[in-house]
Protein backbone atom coordinates (compact mmCIF):
# COMPACT_ATOMS: atom_id res chain seq x y z
CA UNK A 1 0.00 0.00 0.00
CA UNK A 2 1.38 3.39 -1.04
CA UNK A 3 0.64 6.62 0.76
CA UNK A 4 1.50 10.08 -0.45
CA UNK A 5 0.71 13.70 -1.12
CA UNK A 6 -0.75 15.35 -4.19
CA UNK A 7 -0.83 19.06 -4.93
CA UNK A 8 -2.92 21.05 -7.38
CA UNK A 9 -0.54 24.00 -7.02
CA UNK A 10 -3.14 26.68 -6.41
CA UNK A 11 -2.10 30.22 -5.50
CA UNK A 12 -4.74 31.18 -2.95
CA UNK A 13 -4.94 34.04 -0.49
CA UNK A 14 -4.57 33.04 3.14
CA UNK A 15 -7.89 34.23 4.63
CA UNK A 16 -6.33 34.74 8.07
CA UNK A 17 -3.63 37.15 6.82
CA UNK A 18 -4.99 38.45 3.50
CA UNK A 19 -1.73 37.56 1.76
CA UNK A 20 -1.27 35.31 -1.26
CA UNK A 21 2.11 33.74 -2.03
CA UNK A 22 3.92 34.77 -5.17
CA UNK A 23 4.22 32.20 -7.94
CA UNK A 24 7.87 31.74 -7.04
CA UNK A 25 6.99 31.12 -3.40
CA UNK A 26 4.29 28.62 -4.33
CA UNK A 27 6.59 26.69 -6.65
CA UNK A 28 9.29 26.50 -4.00
CA UNK A 29 6.67 25.46 -1.45
CA UNK A 30 5.67 22.51 -3.63
CA UNK A 31 9.30 21.41 -3.75
CA UNK A 32 9.57 21.71 0.03
CA UNK A 33 6.41 19.63 0.40
CA UNK A 34 7.85 16.87 -1.79
CA UNK A 35 11.10 16.82 0.18
CA UNK A 36 9.19 16.70 3.46
CA UNK A 37 7.05 13.83 2.18
CA UNK A 38 10.18 11.76 1.55
CA UNK A 39 11.69 12.80 4.88
CA UNK A 40 8.73 11.48 6.89
CA UNK A 41 8.55 8.20 4.97
CA UNK A 42 5.70 8.73 2.54
CA UNK A 43 5.83 6.83 -0.75
CA UNK A 44 4.54 9.25 -3.41
CA UNK A 45 4.56 12.92 -4.32
CA UNK A 46 2.25 13.92 -7.17
CA UNK A 47 1.76 17.27 -8.88
CA UNK A 48 -1.19 18.44 -10.94
CA UNK A 49 -0.96 20.03 -14.38
CA UNK A 50 -2.68 23.35 -15.02
CA UNK A 51 -2.22 26.04 -17.65
CA UNK A 52 -4.33 28.81 -16.17
CA UNK A 53 -4.29 31.02 -13.10
CA UNK A 54 -4.45 30.63 -10.16
CA UNK A 55 -2.33 27.50 -10.61
CA UNK A 56 1.45 27.23 -11.13
CA UNK A 57 2.31 23.64 -12.18
CA UNK A 58 2.21 24.03 -15.95
CA UNK A 59 5.31 21.84 -16.47
CA UNK A 60 5.14 18.73 -14.27
CA UNK A 61 8.21 17.03 -15.73
CA UNK A 62 10.35 20.10 -15.05
CA UNK A 63 9.25 20.18 -11.43
CA UNK A 64 9.52 16.42 -10.94
CA UNK A 65 12.94 16.31 -12.59
CA UNK A 66 14.18 18.94 -10.14
CA UNK A 67 12.68 17.03 -7.21
CA UNK A 68 14.19 13.78 -8.50
CA UNK A 69 17.66 15.33 -8.23
CA UNK A 70 17.01 16.18 -4.58
CA UNK A 71 15.42 12.91 -3.43
CA UNK A 72 16.44 9.28 -3.24
CA UNK A 73 13.40 7.12 -2.66
CA UNK A 74 10.02 8.76 -3.18
CA UNK A 75 7.96 7.93 -6.29
CA UNK A 76 7.33 10.99 -8.44
CA UNK A 77 3.95 11.11 -10.12
CA UNK A 78 1.41 13.43 -11.61
CA UNK A 79 -1.98 14.12 -10.14
CA UNK A 80 -3.04 14.83 -13.70
CA UNK A 81 -1.22 14.63 -17.01
CA UNK A 82 -3.57 16.10 -19.58
CA UNK A 83 -3.91 13.36 -22.18
CA UNK A 84 -6.39 15.52 -24.12
CA UNK A 85 -4.41 18.72 -24.69
CA UNK A 86 -0.87 17.32 -24.65
CA UNK A 87 0.59 15.61 -27.69
CA UNK A 88 1.02 11.91 -26.83
CA UNK A 89 4.37 11.95 -28.63
CA UNK A 90 5.63 14.63 -26.25
CA UNK A 91 4.22 12.78 -23.24
CA UNK A 92 6.05 9.63 -24.35
CA UNK A 93 9.34 11.48 -24.69
CA UNK A 94 9.06 13.67 -21.59
CA UNK A 95 8.15 10.92 -19.14
CA UNK A 96 10.66 8.43 -20.56
CA UNK A 97 13.33 11.11 -20.06
CA UNK A 98 12.10 11.69 -16.52
CA UNK A 99 12.24 7.93 -15.91
CA UNK A 100 15.94 7.88 -16.80
CA UNK A 101 16.74 10.92 -14.67
CA UNK A 102 14.81 9.60 -11.66
CA UNK A 103 16.09 6.03 -11.87
CA UNK A 104 12.63 4.68 -12.58
CA UNK A 105 10.86 6.45 -9.70
CA UNK A 106 8.13 7.73 -12.03
CA UNK A 107 4.53 7.01 -12.85
CA UNK A 108 1.76 9.25 -14.13
CA UNK A 109 -1.96 9.77 -13.86
CA UNK A 110 -3.78 10.64 -17.06
CA UNK A 111 -6.80 12.92 -16.98
CA UNK A 112 -8.95 14.93 -19.34
CA UNK A 113 -9.04 18.24 -17.48
CA UNK A 114 -12.37 19.86 -16.67
CA UNK A 115 -11.77 23.49 -17.61
CA UNK A 116 -13.28 24.20 -21.01
CA UNK A 117 -11.30 27.38 -21.88
CA UNK A 118 -8.01 25.46 -21.72
CA UNK A 119 -8.85 23.17 -24.64
CA UNK A 120 -8.81 25.78 -27.46
CA UNK A 121 -5.48 27.13 -26.18
CA UNK A 122 -4.05 23.82 -27.35
CA UNK A 123 -6.16 23.55 -30.49
CA UNK A 124 -8.80 21.21 -29.08
CA UNK A 125 -12.48 21.20 -28.13
CA UNK A 126 -13.70 19.99 -24.74
CA UNK A 127 -16.62 18.29 -26.47
CA UNK A 128 -14.02 15.85 -27.85
CA UNK A 129 -12.66 15.13 -24.37
CA UNK A 130 -13.49 11.42 -24.24
CA UNK A 131 -12.47 10.62 -27.86
CA UNK A 132 -9.21 12.55 -27.33
CA UNK A 133 -8.44 10.63 -24.16
CA UNK A 134 -9.10 7.28 -25.84
CA UNK A 135 -7.23 7.96 -29.07
CA UNK A 136 -4.26 9.76 -27.54
CA UNK A 137 -3.66 7.05 -24.98
CA UNK A 138 -3.90 4.33 -27.61
CA UNK A 139 -1.01 6.07 -29.37
CA UNK A 140 0.96 6.71 -26.18
CA UNK A 141 0.62 3.06 -25.18
CA UNK A 142 2.11 1.97 -28.49
CA UNK A 143 4.90 4.56 -28.49
CA UNK A 144 6.28 3.13 -25.25
CA UNK A 145 6.01 -0.51 -26.39
CA UNK A 146 6.89 -0.47 -30.08
CA UNK A 147 10.26 0.69 -31.38
CA UNK A 148 8.78 1.82 -34.71
CA UNK A 149 5.22 3.12 -34.98
CA UNK A 150 3.03 3.80 -38.00
CA UNK A 151 -0.14 5.51 -36.93
CA UNK A 152 -3.04 7.62 -38.19
CA UNK A 153 -5.91 9.09 -36.15
CA UNK A 154 -8.34 11.98 -35.96
CA UNK A 155 -6.58 14.52 -33.75
CA UNK A 156 -2.92 14.80 -34.80
CA UNK A 157 -0.71 14.36 -37.84
CA UNK A 158 0.03 10.78 -38.93
CA UNK A 159 3.27 9.06 -37.93
CA UNK A 160 5.41 7.01 -40.30
CA UNK A 161 8.23 4.83 -39.02
CA UNK A 162 8.44 6.96 -35.88
CA UNK A 163 10.57 6.06 -32.89
CA UNK A 164 10.01 7.89 -29.60
CA UNK A 165 13.24 8.69 -27.79
CA UNK A 166 14.55 7.97 -25.28
CA UNK A 167 13.08 4.52 -25.02
CA UNK A 168 11.56 3.66 -21.62
CA UNK A 169 14.13 2.79 -18.95
CA UNK A 170 14.94 -0.94 -18.96
CA UNK A 171 12.31 -1.34 -21.67
CA UNK A 172 9.63 -0.78 -19.01
CA UNK A 173 7.14 2.06 -19.58
CA UNK A 174 6.03 4.16 -16.60
CA UNK A 175 2.98 2.76 -14.87
CA UNK A 176 -0.17 4.64 -15.83
CA UNK A 177 -3.14 5.50 -13.63
CA UNK A 178 -6.27 6.74 -15.41
CA UNK A 179 -7.88 9.41 -13.26
CA UNK A 180 -11.58 10.14 -13.50
CA UNK A 181 -14.30 11.27 -11.15
CA UNK A 182 -17.44 10.61 -13.17
CA UNK A 183 -16.65 9.12 -16.62
CA UNK A 184 -17.30 5.37 -16.95
CA UNK A 185 -15.49 5.44 -20.30
CA UNK A 186 -12.24 6.22 -18.50
CA UNK A 187 -12.78 3.48 -15.92
CA UNK A 188 -13.32 1.11 -18.84
CA UNK A 189 -10.19 2.41 -20.60
CA UNK A 190 -8.08 1.74 -17.50
CA UNK A 191 -9.51 -1.76 -17.27
CA UNK A 192 -9.00 -2.50 -20.97
CA UNK A 193 -5.25 -1.89 -20.73
CA UNK A 194 -4.85 -3.43 -17.29
CA UNK A 195 -3.70 -0.07 -15.94
CA UNK A 196 -4.54 1.56 -12.63
CA UNK A 197 -7.71 3.52 -11.92
CA UNK A 198 -7.53 6.53 -9.61
CA UNK A 199 -10.75 7.99 -8.29
CA UNK A 200 -10.03 11.43 -6.88
CA UNK A 201 -13.03 11.36 -4.63
CA UNK A 202 -12.29 14.52 -2.62
CA UNK A 203 -15.60 16.14 -3.58
CA UNK A 204 -17.76 13.02 -3.86
CA UNK A 205 -19.63 10.68 -1.52
CA UNK A 206 -18.27 7.17 -1.15
CA UNK A 207 -21.38 5.72 -2.79
CA UNK A 208 -20.33 7.30 -6.08
CA UNK A 209 -16.70 6.27 -5.63
CA UNK A 210 -17.80 2.69 -4.98
CA UNK A 211 -19.85 2.63 -8.19
CA UNK A 212 -16.91 3.82 -10.29
CA UNK A 213 -14.39 1.47 -8.68
CA UNK A 214 -16.78 -1.48 -8.95
CA UNK A 215 -17.22 -0.78 -12.66
CA UNK A 216 -13.47 -0.67 -13.18
CA UNK A 217 -12.94 -3.90 -11.24
CA UNK A 218 -15.66 -5.72 -13.20
CA UNK A 219 -14.21 -4.62 -16.54
CA UNK A 220 -10.64 -5.42 -15.43
CA UNK A 221 -11.72 -9.01 -14.84
CA UNK A 222 -13.80 -9.14 -18.02
CA UNK A 223 -10.79 -8.03 -20.10
CA UNK A 224 -8.75 -10.92 -18.68
CA UNK A 225 -6.18 -9.14 -16.53
CA UNK A 226 -7.02 -11.07 -13.36
CA UNK A 227 -9.77 -11.25 -10.79
CA UNK A 228 -11.65 -8.10 -9.83
CA UNK A 229 -9.89 -7.86 -6.48
CA UNK A 230 -6.53 -7.77 -8.28
CA UNK A 231 -7.33 -4.53 -10.11
CA UNK A 232 -5.10 -1.55 -9.22
CA UNK A 233 -7.07 1.18 -7.42
CA UNK A 234 -6.05 4.55 -6.01
CA UNK A 235 -8.06 7.10 -4.03
CA UNK A 236 -7.72 10.78 -3.27
CA UNK A 237 -8.33 12.24 0.16
CA UNK A 238 -8.24 15.37 2.30
CA UNK A 239 -7.35 15.74 5.94
CA UNK A 240 -6.41 18.32 8.54
CA UNK A 241 -5.35 17.08 11.94
CA UNK A 242 -4.33 18.44 15.31
CA UNK A 243 -3.94 16.53 18.59
CA UNK A 244 -7.25 18.02 19.71
CA UNK A 245 -10.10 17.72 17.22
CA UNK A 246 -11.68 21.02 18.26
CA UNK A 247 -8.39 22.81 17.56
CA UNK A 248 -8.26 21.23 14.10
CA UNK A 249 -11.78 22.40 13.25
CA UNK A 250 -11.17 25.89 14.61
CA UNK A 251 -7.91 26.31 12.67
CA UNK A 252 -9.12 24.85 9.38
CA UNK A 253 -12.56 26.48 9.25
CA UNK A 254 -11.52 29.88 7.78
CA UNK A 255 -9.58 28.11 5.02
CA UNK A 256 -12.53 25.89 4.20
CA UNK A 257 -15.05 28.73 4.32
CA UNK A 258 -13.04 30.87 1.88
CA UNK A 259 -11.57 28.22 -0.42
CA UNK A 260 -12.29 28.93 -4.12
CA UNK A 261 -13.30 25.32 -4.75
CA UNK A 262 -15.86 24.88 -1.99
CA UNK A 263 -16.03 28.06 0.08
CA UNK A 264 -19.39 29.71 0.63
CA UNK A 265 -21.16 26.43 -0.03
CA UNK A 266 -21.98 23.59 2.39
CA UNK A 267 -20.72 23.97 5.93
CA UNK A 268 -17.49 22.29 6.94
CA UNK A 269 -19.47 19.76 8.95
CA UNK A 270 -21.83 18.94 6.07
CA UNK A 271 -19.01 18.67 3.55
CA UNK A 272 -16.99 16.40 5.85
CA UNK A 273 -20.04 14.18 6.36
CA UNK A 274 -20.64 13.83 2.62
CA UNK A 275 -17.04 13.45 1.36
CA UNK A 276 -13.74 11.98 2.61
CA UNK A 277 -12.60 15.35 4.00
CA UNK A 278 -11.66 14.63 7.61
CA UNK A 279 -10.85 17.44 10.04
CA UNK A 280 -10.07 16.34 13.57
CA UNK A 281 -7.61 14.28 15.58
CA UNK A 282 -5.13 11.87 13.98
CA UNK A 283 -7.21 8.98 15.32
CA UNK A 284 -10.30 10.31 13.55
CA UNK A 285 -8.37 10.46 10.27
CA UNK A 286 -7.06 6.93 10.80
CA UNK A 287 -10.53 5.54 11.47
CA UNK A 288 -12.06 7.31 8.48
CA UNK A 289 -9.47 6.15 5.97
CA UNK A 290 -9.12 2.65 7.38
CA UNK A 291 -12.80 2.26 6.52
CA UNK A 292 -12.34 3.14 2.84
CA UNK A 293 -11.75 -0.45 1.86
CA UNK A 294 -15.20 -1.35 3.14
CA UNK A 295 -16.51 0.55 0.10
CA UNK A 296 -13.87 -0.09 -2.58
CA UNK A 297 -12.07 -3.25 -1.44
CA UNK A 298 -8.36 -3.56 -0.77
CA UNK A 299 -6.62 -0.92 -2.80
CA UNK A 300 -3.07 0.15 -3.65
CA UNK A 301 -2.59 3.93 -3.33
CA UNK A 302 -3.94 6.66 -1.08
CA UNK A 303 -2.98 10.28 -1.80
CA UNK A 304 -3.87 13.22 0.42
CA UNK A 305 -4.40 16.86 -0.54
CA UNK A 306 -2.99 18.96 2.31
CA UNK A 307 -1.59 22.16 0.76
CA UNK A 308 -4.58 23.97 -0.75
CA UNK A 309 -6.96 26.81 0.16
CA UNK A 310 -4.21 29.22 1.19
CA UNK A 311 -2.78 27.14 4.04
CA UNK A 312 0.68 28.49 4.92
CA UNK A 313 3.68 26.30 4.14
CA UNK A 314 4.62 25.79 7.77
CA UNK A 315 1.15 24.48 8.54
CA UNK A 316 1.31 22.12 5.55
CA UNK A 317 4.69 20.77 6.67
CA UNK A 318 3.22 20.16 10.11
CA UNK A 319 0.37 18.20 8.51
CA UNK A 320 2.86 16.05 6.62
CA UNK A 321 4.71 15.41 9.89
CA UNK A 322 1.47 14.20 11.46
CA UNK A 323 0.79 11.99 8.45
CA UNK A 324 4.25 10.45 8.55
CA UNK A 325 4.52 10.04 12.32
CA UNK A 326 1.01 9.00 13.34
CA UNK A 327 -1.54 8.50 10.59
CA UNK A 328 0.23 6.57 7.84
CA UNK A 329 1.98 4.03 10.12
CA UNK A 330 -1.36 3.18 11.69
CA UNK A 331 -3.06 2.94 8.30
CA UNK A 332 -0.30 0.69 6.94
CA UNK A 333 -0.88 -1.72 9.80
CA UNK A 334 -4.66 -1.54 9.63
CA UNK A 335 -4.92 -1.97 5.86
CA UNK A 336 -2.41 -4.83 5.87
CA UNK A 337 -4.60 -6.74 8.32
CA UNK A 338 -6.61 -9.48 6.58
CA UNK A 339 -5.41 -8.31 3.17
CA UNK A 340 -5.87 -11.30 0.84
CA UNK A 341 -2.56 -12.67 -0.45
CA UNK A 342 -3.71 -12.47 -4.07
CA UNK A 343 -4.20 -8.66 -3.90
CA UNK A 344 -1.13 -7.10 -5.54
CA UNK A 345 0.92 -4.19 -4.27
CA UNK A 346 1.03 -0.97 -6.25
CA UNK A 347 3.26 -1.45 -9.30
CA UNK A 348 6.74 0.06 -9.24
CA UNK A 349 9.44 0.25 -11.87
CA UNK A 350 11.27 -2.60 -10.14
CA UNK A 351 8.20 -4.86 -9.97
CA UNK A 352 7.18 -4.13 -13.58
CA UNK A 353 10.71 -4.77 -14.86
CA UNK A 354 10.91 -8.03 -12.92
CA UNK A 355 7.56 -9.16 -14.31
CA UNK A 356 8.69 -8.37 -17.84
CA UNK A 357 11.88 -10.39 -17.36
Amino acid sequence: MQFGIFSVGDVTTDPTTGRAPTEAERIQAMVAIALKAEEVGLDVFATGEHHNPPFVPSSPTTMLGYIAARTQRIILSTATTLITTNDPVKIAEDYAMLQHLAGGRVDLMLGRGNQGPVYPWFGQDIRNGIPLAIENYALLHRLWREDVVDWEGSFRAPLQEFTSTPRPLDGTPPFVWHGSIRSPEIADQAAFYGDGFFHNNIFWPMEHTKQMVDLYRQRFERYGHGSADQAIVGLGGQMFARPNSQDAVREFRPYFDNAPVYGHGPSLEDFAAQTPLTVGSPQQVIERYAAMREAVGDYQRQLFLVDHAGLPLQTVLEQIEILGAEIVPALRNELATNRPPNVPDAPTHASLSAAAD
